[in-house]
């Protein structure tokens, strides 16, 4: 479907604003219902609950009030991007991004920024696109942790340090990014595409950067950069969520009000793009196990009408499983998977099409059936039905996202980057007017050979160019917008743990499984409901991990009287998304939709669990996507490190459910697996007898109720249930191992161990926090500070303290990338840092800093309906309320250093830590000047 960002697209993505979300009126309003006034901001427009407004000094400031969430998200952007960049610039704007983390005269030094996030237990990154940079943070919604992010940007903004020494370390840094980038052969064959498809524009360019540009840049080149883009009349600010609207522009205005206007003038690119005089092809050779196939074309900008087609008419050719291509290359069996995305951009932008290449089949071959169900949609345009079904999964997504502030303040930025943001709206008006007769002239216009650049992963005499239209005037096509109706507003919510239990109701179903549901009024009148059926044992589920694994997923492609698509289609309509996994004894389901398609959804969930018909043709596509996915993992080496680290952990028997497969071994399961394996887990194991359920939202119990009873109630399953046990009953032995990945240009380190313990143990609290200490922050932790932030050996190193709710088992891990001549160097510093850890104990300062960290990201996490959900139904699954939270929380407050470092002794031994390192470690290496 039409992405906004895609995961193998190489460009380092974000969004272009400064964003403020937390709670408050439904709308931009004082306290008087009136927008809110403050001198030296004047309001410029209002449209559905979002206020625009101006400082003398050109500042954009967008404020989006909502009152249904705790926190508070400040989003800086700047519109300068890869598209800004000159001869031997490549990467720069990006590089900057990175070096705007390294201080400024009120946050002096390279851990000081991410520091002071840290401490307020901020949800913090930075991103870097074609059309814009951002950075944003996500705090607990106060008027103090408002007004410091407030203050950060602003200083951010005008004052960062831009020093040779910092940049010394953190070119290795980007460095490695780029290099992880480099692995994936897909993300090359698309950036190469790109590269032909463009002669002159900068979007031929990779957002990342050239190796040699990010290696070489002069510190004087970056900063004149940054002095020239860097300035308020080139930023956008806007404010979403919990906060007074007049108090945020008084900080905004205090702080940014000051920065006078630049004496530069922000570069206006002037660079159009020829049309196309011909197709192109791109072919690519390098290491992996599965080909793909692509086809790029052309299109409009972002904010012009005809993208509006042309989005579509991508979800028309690569949805699954109703569209074009999808049918033509995965039904038939010539592709495993297929992929698509439009790129919304300032100017012209591009479509493009991708296809995973099914085992034994010619890449050739697929690309030909490709452009042959291409060049019929060009020549005999689209169904009415086909435009009315993406248009409403676009609608879906966009009400989801409109539902969310801290995701729309995201999204307008997007939108800001193009030439405005009102555009977003436009552009929903102009989806919704979408005719069959618009796709298809649009199919005609574009999809021509011509228009397009082709490329293989492996391993016209009379040109017909389509002249694709340049950005125009916005302003004409904008208008006098006014939009329609704000959406509806939340409550302003205590997510305290006392509340949040005070709020729940607790339940058992008829049938047996245990049930929560906390009500309360959200944004735009979501709910999330979350259902985990538990099923067999250790000894009646042996030899069916695999079909365990399927059943889930299976589940949602066809029931007694749907099949795949019309359940999608139905999901559409109601406006709610649904996601199924599974694994040995668990089937879970994750629900988003609204209050008033809540029963309807709840009916069709009903079918899927009940009346499931578990198509063998389905499975047969399931497993040839799955199987493409695990070939393509076979040379990856994150995918061999994890998995040889897992296999270490969890010592069982091949037949044990609980056993962990090597990657081939899960090739050769999943090849063997039938769908009568699967029809006999559904029909003699899984029933609604045991699990739990948990809904949170805007719902009606008394209505949600006995439909729950009525989809649960009366399920009964012949084989019987015990809880399968991960306690660590066995001695896991310390160790090492290297995987060699050849051609792959960025190596994986990763070590673990485990012991029993879960996590109502009393030594949870200080092993948790001297996790959060040592490597719970890739910036600020201990590890990050030393082998990112010091000594630039790595994108991202971190440490995690993984513990069970139900058993005896926690483990504890650690992971870094790094380029492959330095893992020794990486190997190194994570054992220097362990040990400085455990021997020399903790600062107070350090302490404290951490503890308030870690308090405020708990509260944090609690503000997010999604994961609030995932801990009611934990809660229920062991006994236990969210009293646990603030017991934990309390005890946390409480530790000493003494405490904390004992608790890590006790447990961890980094002499039993279990080390991998994965990567091309025979190939000569370039020299990293490290």
């Amino acid at each position: 479907m039409a992405w906004r960002k895609v995961a193998f697209w190489p460009a380092v993505t974000g969004a272009c604003l400064l964003a403020i979300c937390g709670a408050a009126p439904a709308a931009d309003t004082s306290k008087s219902g009136a927008p809110a006034e403050v001198p030296g901001a004047k309001r410029v427009a209002s449209i559905e609950g979002i206020s625009e407004y101006r400082l003398d000094n050109g500042l954009q400031v967008l404020l989006i009030p909502d009152a249904s969430k705790p926190s508070v998200t400040v989003n800086m952007t700047v519109l300068v991007g890869s598209r800004h960049e000159g001869y031997g610039e490549a990467g720069m704007a990006h590089l900057l991004e990175h070096m705007l983390f390294k201080g400024t005269p009120n946050f002096s030094g390279p851990k000081e920024i991410p520091d002071a996030l840290h401490k307020r237990g901020a949800d913090y990154n930075a991103s870097t696109d074609v059309d814009r940079t951002n950075f944003h943070e996500t705090l607990p919604a106060t008027d103090a942790n408002l007004e410091f992010a407030i203050r950060l940007e602003a200083d951010r903004l005008m004052n960062s340090y831009v020093h040779a020494a910092d940049l010394k370390s953190e070119m290795t840094v980007v460095r490695s990014e780029f290099e992880s980038g480099e692995n994936s052969p897909i993300g090359i064959l698309v950036q190469r595409m790109m590269s032909a498809a463009y002669d002159w524009h900068n979007y031929g360019k990779s957002t990342i950067g050239n190796r040699s540009d990010i290696e070489r840049v002069p510190i004087h080149k970056l900063q004149e950069f940054y002095h020239h883009h860097y300035q308020p009349e080139n930023t956008v600010v806007a404010v979403a969520g919990k906060f007074q609207p007049k108090t945020a522009l008084e900080d905004i205005v205090k702080y940014f009000g000051p920065i006078p206007r630049s004496e530069f003038k922000a570069d206006t690119t002037y660079t159009e793009e020829p049309p196309q005089d011909g197709q192109r092809i791109v072919r690519l050779k390098r290491v992996g196990n599965v080909a793909v196939v692509g086809a790029t074309y052309h299109i409009p900008a972002g904010g012009q009408a005809d993208f509006t087609a042309t989005e579509v008419l991508e979800g028309i050719l690569s949805d699954d499983p109703s569209g074009r291509l999808y049918k033509s290359l995965v039904e038939t069996k010539q592709a495993a998977a297929v992929f698509g995305v439009t790129f919304a951009w300032h100017d012209p932008g591009v479509m493009m099409l991708l296809a995973r290449v099914a085992p034994g089949k010619k890449p050739e071959d697929v690309l030909k059936a490709m452009e042959a169900t291409i060049a019929d949609v060009a020549k005999s345009g689209v169904t009415q039905a086909e435009v009315d079904r993406i248009r409403q999964q676009l609608l879906k997504q966009r009400e989801q996202t409109a539902s969310n502030s801290a995701r729309l303040g995201l999204e307008l930025s997007e939108w800001a980057s193009q030439g405005d943001w009102r555009l977003y709206f436009l552009h929903r008006d102009r989806l919704e007017k979408l005719t069959a007769a618009d796709v298809s002239k649009a199919a005609a216009r574009y999809l021509k050979p011509d228009n397009s650049t082709l490329g293989l992963f492996i391993p016209t005499k009379s040109p017909d160019r389509s002249h694709v239209p340049p950005a125009g005037d916005l302003a004409a096509a904008i208008g006098n917008y006014q939009g329609r109706g704000s959406i509806a507003g939340g409550e302003a919510f205590d997510a305290s743990p006392a509340n949040i239990d005070a709020r729940t109701k607790l339940e058992t179903l008829d049938g047996g499984v245990k049930a929560a549901f906390l009500g309360k009024k959200t944004r735009g009148n979501d709910v999330h409901l979350r259902l985990e059926l538990r099923y067999g044992d250790v000894q009646n589920l042996r030899g069916l991990r695999t079909a365990a694994d399927i059943l889930p997923q299976l589940m949602l492609t066809g029931t007694k009287n749907l099949n795949k698509q019309q359940i999608q289609d139905t999901l559409d309509k109601l406006k709610a998304t649904l996601h199924a996994s599974g694994g040995p004894g668990t089937a879970t389901f994750s629900l988003l939709t609204r209050r008033e398609t809540l029963p309807d959804v709840l009916r069709l969930l009903k079918q899927i669990l009940r009346e499931a018909s578990l198509p063998e043709s389905e499975l047969e596509l399931i497993r040839q996507a799955d199987l493409a996915e695990m070939r393509s993992e076979l040379s990856e080496p994150q995918a061999l490190a994890g998995n040889a680290i897992r296999r270490h952990m969890a010592p069982y028997d091949k037949d044990d459910p609980r056993y962990v497969a090597t990657l081939p071994e899960s090739i050769n399961s999943l090849k063997a697996v039938s769908v009568a394996d699967i029809r006999k887990l559904y029909s003699n194991y899984l029933c609604g007898a045991h699990g739990e359920l948990a809904i949170v939202g805007d719902f009606d119990k008394a209505q949600v109720l006995p439909l729950l009873n009525e989809m649960l109630g009366d399920w009964k399953a012949e084989m019987p249930y015990a809880h399968i046990s991960r306690d660590v009953t066995f001695e896991v032995q310390g160790g090492s191992r290297t995987i060699e990945t050849p051609d792959k240009a960025n190596a994986v380190y990763a070590a673990a161990c485990v012991f029993p313990m879960r996590d109502d143990n009393p030594d949870f609290a200080p092993l948790s926090l001297g996790d959060f200490i040592l490597g719970e922050d890739t910036l600020t932790s201990r590890l990050g500070t030393r082998v990112r932030q010091k000594e630039g050996l790595t994108y991202g190193v971190v440490s995690r303290l993984q513990a069970s709710a139900e058993d005896q088992r926690t483990a504890f891990v650690v992971q870094a990338i790094c380029n492959p001549i330095n893992i020794h160097k990486v190997t190194t510093a994570i054992a220097e840092e362990i040990g400085d850890l455990f021997s020399k104990g903790i600062p107070q300062g350090e302490l404290a800093a951490a503890k308030q960290g870690y308090l405020q990201q708990q509260e944090l996490a609690r503000a997010s309906d999604r994961d609030l959900v995932g801990m009611l139904s934990e809660n229920l699954s062991v006994g236990r309320t969210m009293k646990y939270y603030a017991d934990l929380e309390k005890r946390i407050a409480e530790l000493t250093s003494d405490q904390v470092i004992s608790a890590l002794r006790s447990h961890i031994d980094p002499k039993k830590l279990f080390i991998v390192t994965a990567g091309d470690f025979n190939k000569p290496q370039a020299a990293t000047g490290r």
